[in-house]
This record gives structure tokens, C-alpha cells and sequence, in this order.
């Protein structure tokens, strides 16, 4: 059904076309019958598909990337395509509107995406809204669903306050999300990925870390990095990790790196970060590279060029615990999902 879908929704601007296929998508799963059947066609439940990991159960080890569900309102839809876990946001403390339009471009010869969206959200306080909605009406065919909320700093916020944007995400969000990623790596908030630098982000994670205990219950803390980090700059990261004793890692992030493309230079020449398929190799690198270097001391979530169910495949091997999908999901469908667990309980298929 995607496949014959695609070529038509590609004619268009990437923005709209994802505004006008998620409130369809909204739509479809309102219609009578319309959620079981999306279930039908393609969630695969099986227990042998959980995963356990920094003290959390997933019902697979598929999920949503953030940036696709910025503000929470499709939650219960993409349950039902068969994630077994979707990330929110990023959300900032205070709405913001992002860059000016366009800022997403489709490469299909390269099977890729540059956006430079700037962290566009109503803000903190609807996300936090939104879940509590979610939570209160959780269908039973979406019970043990994880949500996780990615948060970041609003644009005219400097870096040296950056801190008390973190802290203010997370403090609305604690009570309604079941793990947090500290985003500093998107390419698209002037200054931001300066805070990866080990002074800031250090600062950055030790606060968290210290107002993480509420009622007894602390959330999992994941930081979110760029697939153009050095080796040396990853090992900052795992020395990082081991101080603020945060949860683990997902890699990674979009990259500024246009090395490869075929795709005309006036595409690939426009700013924003790369994703997709030119990802793909660059991620499980830094994967591996954090695993192998840290003695697999942390859990790492795979994120960057997933197309199929072997590069899914490949991202766990080379030490991903989870994977996370968003450019191969817009350029697969949601059968990639379902493509991917099926792998997972027959590896051999």
C-alpha cells in the first residue's frame, strides 16, 4: 500500500506531506475498526521480542525516533503500527516556531533527508499534557508502551543557562515519560552542539542526575550525540557517562557531513542535518566504537540510516541494545517495522 502511496506523497513538500499523512493516519485509527486493522497489518507481538534494558521492558526493540512526534499527539497511532517504544520531542521550555520554511528536503537518490527544523514545539507544558492524556486512556492493546521525552533549549536561551532549560523540561516531564535524552547534537539551534563539550555537558547531566529521585523513582537519563564526534571526543563520552552515571547512549543524531551524495548540489548544498542512508555506516561505527571501548558498560540505542532488517540487524550486533527508526520509516513505510521483528524472531529468514 506505501509502495504505491510514496511516489505520489514525494511530489510534494516533505513538511506537508508529514502534516497530512499523520492527521489522516489520525484519522484512519478513529475510524470504527480502523486500529485493529492498522494492529492486523503490521504489529508482531511475541514475548521472545522483549527487551529489559537500563531497568525498563520493551515489547520489542523498535522504536520511534524524536522528531517525529514532536509534541506528543500521535502516541497511540504509532502503537499501533508495532513500536515498541516512541520518543517525543525534542521539547524545549517554551513554544517555539523553529527556522523559517522550507527546512526539510527529501535526497531520494541518496535515500535521505536534510532538515533544519530548530526544534520547532508548543512547548514543554502541551507535550506534558498530551502523555498525561495518553496515559489516562491507554487502550489494553498499548498497555506497556514506553514513552521517552527528549528535551533541549529554547533557541534565544544562551548556553551558559542552557542548564536551567534542561531542568525545567525535566521536572514537567518526570512524572509522565519513562526515560529522558538530553539533546545537545542537533546541527539546527545556533551554538548547541558546543554544549558537547565535556565542561557543559557534564554541568548539563550532573544536574539532572541530581534532581533524578522523586517519590523513590528515577528515570533513566540517555544523551543523544553526533555521528561526527572524533574517537577522541567518544571517549569524552564514555568518561562522561561513567561520571554522571546516566543510563546510556543513543547514536546518534544527524550529521553535517555531506560526503557521498549523488544527489544534485543544489539539494545537498542546503543546511540542516543529513539522515538516511549516507548515515547508515557512520553510526554503527560509533556504535561499535562506544561498545567496544567501554567494555559494553552502558546500553546504546541505534539510530541513523535503519532501511532495512539487516541494517537493524547490524546496529545490534555492533552493540545497540534498541534501535530507533524516522528516515527509513518515511522512506520504508510501516511494514519496516514489522520487517525488522519478524527478522529478529527468525534470523535466518
Amino acid at each position: 500500500m506505501y509502495s504505491l502511496l510514496k511516489p505520489i506523497l514525494f511530489q510534494f513538500d516533505p513538511e506537508q506531506v508529514h502534516h497530512f499523512v499523520t492527521k489522516n493516519l489520525k484519522r484512519f485509527n478513529r475510524f470504527p475498526g480502523g486500529a485493529g486493522l492498522s494492529r492486523a497489518l503490521w504489529k508482531v507481538e511475541d514475548a521472545r521480542l522483549e527487551r529489559e534494558v537500563f531497568g525498563l521492558k520493551f515489547k520489542n526493540p523498535v522504536g520511534l525516533a524524536a522528531g517525529f512526534d514532536k509534541n506528543a499527539e500521535y502516541i497511540s497511532e504509532m502503537a499501533n503500527l508495532g513500536f515498541g517504544f516512541v520518543e517525543i520531542g525534542t521539547v524545549t521550555p517554551l513554544p517555539q516556531p523553529g527556522n523559517d520554511q522550507p527546512r526539510m528536503f527529501r535526497l531520494p537518490a541518496d535515500e535521505a533527508l536534510i532538515n533544519r527544523m530548530g526544534f520547532n514545539n508548543k512547548g514543554v507544558d502541551m507535550a506534558a499534557a498530551r502523555i498525561e492524556a495518553y496515559r489516562k486512556n491507554q487502550p489494553k492493546s498499548q498497555q506497556g508502551l514506553l514513552i521517552g521525552g527528549n528535551i533541549g533549549k529554547n533557541k534565544n536561551t544562551a548556553n551558559e543557562d542552557a542548564v536551567s532549560d534542561y531542568i525545567k523540561c525535566f521536572d514537567r516531564l518526570f512524572d509522565v515519560v519513562d526515560y529522558f535524552v538530553v539533546n545537545v547534537s542537533s546541527p539546527n539551534t545556533p551554538g548547541l552542539r558546543a554544549l558537547q563539550d565535556k565542561k557543559p555537558l557534564t554541568e548539563i547531566l550532573s544536574a539532572l542526575q541530581e534532581r533524578n529521585h522523586k517519590n523513590g523513582i528515577s528515570r533513566p537519563v540517555l544523551l543523544k550525540i553526533a555521528p561526527d564526534l572524533t574517537d577522541e571526543q567518544l571517549d569524552d563520552i564514555i568518561d562522561i557517562v561513567a561520571e554522571t552515571k546516566i543510563a546510556g547512549v543513543i547514536a546518534t543524531n544527524t550529521t553535517i557531513s555531506r560526503a557521498g551524495l549523488v544527489s544534485p548540489e543544489k539539494i545537498t548544498k542546503e543546511a540542516g542535518g543529513l539522515s538516511g542512508k549516507p548515515l547508515t555506516k557512520r553510526s554503527t561505527e560509533v556504535i561499535r566504537y562506544l561498545a567496544e571501548k567501554s567494555g559494553r558498560a552502558f546500553p546504546i540505542i541505534g539510530a541513523g540510516g535503519i532501511h532495512s532488517a539487516e541494517d537493524a540487524l547490524e546496529k545490534l550486533n555492533a552493540g545497540a541494545s534498541l534501535i530507533q527508526l524516522y528516515t527509513g520509516f518515511i522512506y520504508e513505510g510501516p511494514a519496516l517495522i514489522s520487517r525488522i521483528n519478524k527478522k529478529l524472531l527468525n534470523p535466518s529468514n
